[in-house]
């Protein structure tokens, strides 16, 4: 541990898994990053789209629009109660799946006359990122520049990417992937670490 860092100890982190697909790589990632954060005695709150599924987003905060779905309270708190978030996400066509879209337009709407305060203000976000063509490696960037703009999330510089190549056997990740995995958790860990407990959260400033 670094001088002048909190302890590591009792993190707070939420993983998020946004693929749809049912033999998603994306989401073994989530689950090895779960499980090692867990083994370092870590909170985790584990949440799958697969398994909580989100409606479209609409932006209806009425009976019937997409912040009365059961599951919208449910992804907003476990982001928002989060020292940092480990998101799934799968890449398609250069740029990434279309769950990860809908969540983060979902738990990030603020508009104080409804009530509505986005989730992922200052949050620190890792990537774990599943990909079909190792060139593809930075083509979470926009998205994740988006995220340090509108919300001032602090995005880890350690992420992973990883094709099928990368893999030795479904849920069994190959060595570098393995090594790579365990470094971006770790990574993680201590940037969530050193940013929680800081004492404001963003607002709309831009």
């Amino acid at each position: 541990m670094q001088p002048g860092c909190t302890t590591l100890w009792g993190v707070k982190f939420t993983v998020l898994s946004t693929s749809l697909d049912p033999e998603s790589r994306s989401a073994w990632l989530c689950t090895l990053a779960a499980a090692q954060l867990r083994a370092q005695g870590h909170a985790v709150t584990f949440l799958d789209l697969r398994a909580q599924p989100l409606p479209p987003f609409d932006n209806v905060q009425g009976p019937g629009g997409c912040y009365a779905h059961p599951h919208a309270a449910l992804y907003h708190a476990a982001i928002a109660g989060a020292d940092g978030v480990f998101l799934g996400v799968p890449v398609y066509n250069w740029g990434l799946g279309s769950g990860a879209r809908a969540l983060v337009e979902l738990t990030g709407s603020s508009d104080e006359a409804r009530g509505l305060h986005g989730a992922w203000f200052d949050k620190p976000v890792t990537f774990l990122v599943s990909g079909g063509l190792d060139h593809g490696y930075l083509s979470h960037g926009a998205f994740a520049f988006g995220l340090m703009v509108d919300f001032r999330c602090v995005v880890n510089p350690h992420f992973v990417y990883a094709t099928s190549a990368h893999w030795d056997a479904p849920e069994v990740p190959g060595e570098w992937l393995r090594a790579r995995l365990s470094r971006t958790v770790d990574r993680g860990v201590d940037l969530s670490a050193r940013l929680r407990g800081r004492g404001y959260a963003s607002v709309w400033e831009l």
